[in-house]
């Protein structure tokens, strides 16, 4: 990455189509635009162009200008709305690129840019990031909420708060014999500080349910071998992604299949049946089944007629017993179901739908889903509860209280954020 160049990249989505929209950003913006055009036209606002480079006419579409510094990026920046033809955006992207100065936009540059030229803060980068991903309407609703500024509002305060604090205390540091500034700190430092404390503590525990949100609930199908997991798979993906065979062991593999029930992200997970085995491949896809028992969020334990008895996993989550196969024979359970015939499917699937909703949390969507938010929240935490145990000695509260206030930088990306960063835009798209 470069700075100072130009850049430039197809935004929209795969050719042909019928609209494709390229996007240019940076010091060359202006002049490409006016090359168009002979003179700049009005900001923000649409005109019917003829693309025109050295003399010839490569497409016609709508133009639109955005000045620095009220762009997307900060920059003068352009966007060129043309047919969706894959030589005609071809050719728009060649010609461009001859231009000295212009080059290919990298993974998520136009973001970066718009980053670090203070117009997004990390948190609203990562909830754009997540917006772009979404594919329920809860995960819609969260990442809009977070990309639109609602942590950034709330972590602002929280650093309003902690400078106040702070501010309080090192005035009486610094003019400790001036007659004007009393010794004692006022009466409501003590409950602003265990506001903030609570307040921390919340979002703390919130990050579970909107981590669900975001990667979904994770629904594990064990059992013994033949008890109908990857036929329940098929059922509730309503598509043959699983091998199914009468075969025992035919599954030797985790496999994770996203589904959308009611807006709510679930992730069935199929894998191997639990069971000892001579087979290396086998054994070790009985290895990683179990693995994924210790992250999975709600076990389904799969019992078939004809399956062997085996002992329940261990896992801290939830397990629902499911008699499978129920058109061959009634099983027991807290639910019986048919892939075959389908009878018992509607059960599960609403009882699923709840158990995630009830995961997820209802009312205002979560502001934070990230280990990242984890982390900077506990830290912040942890300096803020030490200041409310040392309050009889200023020096160490206010230093407490500072360290408190670079956690919550951190999370805005406006300390250490180089290693975040590139791992971060690495996974946007071109264009974005």
């Amino acid at each position: 990455m470069r700075e100072g160049d130009t850049i430039v990249a197809l935004s929209t989505g795969s050719l042909p189509s019928g609209v494709a929209v390229i996007r240019l950003s940076g010091p060359a913006t202006p002049e490409i635009v006016q090359q168009l055009r002979g003179a700049l036209p009005k900001p923000r606002s649409l005109h019917l162009t003829q693309f025109r480079f050295r003399d010839e006419v490569l497409d016609s579409g709508l133009l639109v200008f955005f000045p620095a510094p009220h762009s997307f990026t900060g920059e003068d920046c352009a966007e060129f709305q043309v047919h969706g033809s894959p030589a005609g955006v071809r050719a728009i992207l060649r010609a461009l690129t001859d231009i000295e100065g212009v080059r290919l936009a990298e993974a998520g540059e136009f973001t970066r840019r718009a980053f670090e030229n203070g117009k997004l803060d990390l948190t609203e980068v990562e909830g754009l990031g997540d917006l772009l991903e979404a594919e329920t309407e809860s995960q819609r609703r969260q990442a809009v909420a977070r990309a639109a500024g609602g942590l950034s509002d709330k972590l602002g305060t929280w650093r309003e708060t902690l400078l106040d604090l702070r501010a309080e205390i090192e005035a009486r540091l610094d003019f400790s014999d001036e007659g004007d500034v009393s010794d004692d700190l006022p009466p409501d430092f003590s409950m602003s500080l265990q506001t903030l404390k609570g307040e921390l503590e919340a979002a703390l525990e919130s990050v579970s349910r909107g981590r669900i949100v975001r990667e979904g609930v994770r629904v594990a199908l064990a059992g013994a071998p033949n008890a109908g997991k990857s036929s329940l798979l098929n059922a509730l993906a309503k598509s043959e992604l699983a091998i199914v065979t009468d075969e025992p062991g035919t599954t030797r593999d985790v496999r994770d299949v996203a589904i959308d029930l009611g807006g709510q992200l679930v992730v069935i997970v199929d894998m191997a049946g639990l069971r000892e085995t001579d087979s290396k491949a086998e054994a070790e896809g009985v290895r990683r089944a179990r693995a994924e028992l210790e992250v999975a969020d709600l076990v389904l334990w799969l019992q078939a007629p004809d399956s062997a008895e085996i002992d329940f996993p261990a896992t801290s989550a939830p397990i629902w017993r499911v008699a499978t196969k129920a058109d061959l024979a009634p099983g027991i359970g807290d639910l019986s179901i048919s892939t075959r015939t389908g009878d018992g499917l509607d059960t599960l699937t609403v009882r699923l739908l709840a158990f995630a909703r009830d995961l997820a949390g209802q009312g205002e969507p979560c502001l934070v889903s990230r280990e990242r938010d984890r982390l900077g929240l506990s830290a912040a935490l942890s300096e803020v509860s030490a200041a409310n145990t040392r309050l009889e000695a200023s020096e160490i509260t206010a230093e407490h209280l500072r360290l408190a206030g670079v956690a919550l930088e951190r999370l805005l990306g406006r300390i250490d954020t180089e290693m975040v960063l590139d791992r971060l835009f690495a996974a946007f798209c071109i264009g974005k």
